[in-house]
C-alpha cells in the first residue's frame, strides 16, 4: 500500500529524516512514536505533499505510484487522507459544498444530489452528529471535538484508502475519543485501508488494535516492535532507547 523507501527530508536548511523507511501493507495499522520535536510530524507533511517539506532523495511509492511527482490534489484523488490534530476552520464554504465537490473531482462525474444528501444524513446518523453539520461552514465555531466528529464525516464521504492520525487524541475526552476510535474500527472493517498513527498515548493504539508500533529518532526508525512496545515506552518512558533521552539540536517537527 505505501512503501517508503530511504527518504531524507528538509526544512529551512534543516534535516528532519535521514533515511527514513517505512513499508506498510493493505489492512495494515502502524504507529510512530517519539518524543516532541523528534520528526513524527514530518512523517505526515510529507506523504501528504507539503511543499514546505523537501524531499532531497529516496521514493515514496502508494498504490504502485510514485507520489513524490503527485501534488497535494492528486495525493488526495488518490485515496490519502489526513485527520490532523488541529483540524482548520473554513468560514464560508460548507461541509456539503466541499464533499460534493470532492466526490465529483473523484469519480470525474457530478455527485447526484438525492443520492448524496442521503449518505451525508446516514453518517451523520451513524456519527451522532446533527444534520446542520452538512450546511454548517467547515469546522466552523466547532470545539475539538466536533471538529475531530466534522472530520470523520469527510472520511466517510470521501472513503480514503490510506489514512494518516497525526496525534487525533488531542483536545478530546475520553468519552469523545472514543466515539472517535469506534468510527475508525467500524470504517476500517468495512473498507480495505491502511492506517498510520502519529500519537505519545498507547491507550489510542490499544483502541484501534495497531499491529506495528515504530520508535522515531535521529530521522529514523530505530526500533518496531507491537504493542507491548508501546506499553514500554508507557512505562519506561524514551530513556531506554539509545539516543531519545534528549531531542537532537538538528531536529524539528512543524
Amino acid at each position: 500500500m505505501l512503501k517508503i523507501d530511504n527518504i531524507s527530508v528538509k526544512i529551512d536548511q534543516k534535516e528532519i529524516l535521514k533515511g527514513f523507511n517505512l513499508d506498510i501493507k493493505l489492512n495494515e495499522i502502524h504507529a510512530i512514536m517519539g518524543p516532541n520535536g523528534i520528526g513524527k510530524s514530518t512523517i505526515c507533511k510529507v506523504i501528504m505533499g507539503d511543499p514546505d517539506y523537501i524531499v532531497s532523495s529516496g521514493s515514496i511509492i502508494y498504490d504502485a505510484k510514485d507520489i513524490l511527482k503527485m501534488d497535494v490534489t492528486e495525493r488526495a484523488r488518490a485515496g490519502i487522507f489526513l485527520l490532523n490534530q488541529s483540524p482548520i476552520e473554513i468560514p464560508g464554504v460548507t461541509n456539503a459544498e466541499m464533499l460534493r465537490l470532492a466526490l465529483s473531482q473523484k469519480q470525474g462525474a457530478l455527485v447526484p444530489i438525492f443520492e448524496f444528501n442521503k449518505k451525508m444524513e446516514e453518517i451523520c446518523k451513524k456519527l451522532d452528529i446533527p444534520k446542520s453539520f452538512i450546511h454548517r461552514g467547515i469546522n466552523e465555531g466547532m470545539s475539538g471535538g466536533e471538529r475531530k466528529k466534522n472530520e470523520l464525516l469527510h472520511l466517510w464521504m470521501l472513503e480514503p484508502k490510506f489514512i494518516i492520525l497525526d496525534e487525533i487524541d488531542s483536545g478530546l475526552d475520553v468519552d469523545s475519543l472514543k466515539i472517535v476510535c469506534e468510527s475508525i474500527n467500524e470504517y476500517k472493517s468495512s473498507h480495505d485501508c491502511s492506517i498510520l498513527i502519529v500519537s505519545h498515548h498507547p491507550e489510542i493504539l490499544k483502541m484501534l488494535k495497531c499491529d506495528y508500533v515504530h520508535v522515531l529518532s535521529n530521522g529514523h526508525i530505530v526500533q518496531t516492535g507491537n504493542l507491548s512496545l508501546a506499553e514500554k515506552i508507557e512505562n519506561e518512558g524514551y530513556k531506554s532507547f539509545s539516543g531519545l533521552n534528549k531531542v537532537s539540536e538538528n531536529t524539528y517537527e512543524a
